[in-house]
């Protein structure tokens, strides 16, 4: 579990094949990787992930084949930034939200308009989870807890101050990037219970399909 307040921003420097060659090993710069322990969760762009391997400074972790498919980790190259979160401990305060690591799908950069210092950055996405996208209420971008602001059947709106522009990898992103989306847990429960009684004009999601 995870609060979707990024604690570091790391950088990818190598990927490479895992031993089944359908998996990848990611290799990633942290400045406090000697604090990790092997078998601990991270959340990688909100990706819960196991460390396999740790260093002083970088540290390992293993991407499955439906991992890669579903999230953006399948399209990295050695450089990138990533955004990391350790799992939280039953004394961390929840200044964000509850977050699982699990991505729903794929979102992408439609627009980005600055007002001030402020950035509003509106993301593309599939019109399935539509009803899991509340205004004003939580969802995960790469690992980032934000509140959204407005949202229609294509695209919703979140508003990134300086803070986290600059203690995130959101203040990189491009037009047409690919993000990883996470809803929030509680409406993903809410919309399974409640589909046998709206009949059809509710369809509950296969997440990650």
């Amino acid at each position: 579990m995870f609060s979707g307040l990024v604690e570091h921003v790391g950088q990818l420097l190598a990927v490479d094949t895992a031993k089944d060659a359908h998996s990848r090993i990611l290799t990633i710069g942290y400045d406090k990787s000697g604090t990790l322990e092997e078998g601990e969760s991270i959340a990688v762009n909100g990706v819960c992930l196991t460390v396999i391997h740790h260093h002083s400074d970088s540290f390992q972790v293993e991407c499955s084949p439906t991992t890669l498919s579903i999230t953006t980790l399948g399209q990295l190259k050695t450089g990138q930034a990533l955004n990391l979160e350790r799992a939280v401990t039953p004394t961390t305060r929840l200044g964000g939200h509850w977050v699982q690591g699990h991505v729903d799908t794929q979102g992408h950069v439609d627009r980005i308009v600055a007002e001030g210092e402020a950035r509003h950055v509106f993301f593309r996405y599939p019109s399935p989870y539509r009803t899991l996208i509340v205004p004003f209420g939580s969802i995960t971008v790469d690992g980032v807890s934000l509140t959204v602001v407005a949202v229609d059947e294509t695209t919703f709106q979140v508003t990134l101050i300086p803070y986290t522009l600059s203690h995130t990898n959101l203040g990189a992103l491009q037009l047409d990037q690919a993000v990883n989306l996470e809803f929030d847990v509680l409406g993903k429960y809410v919309q399974q219970l409640c589909a046998p009684y709206l009949g059809h004009e509710q369809k509950v999601v296969n997440y990650g399909e």
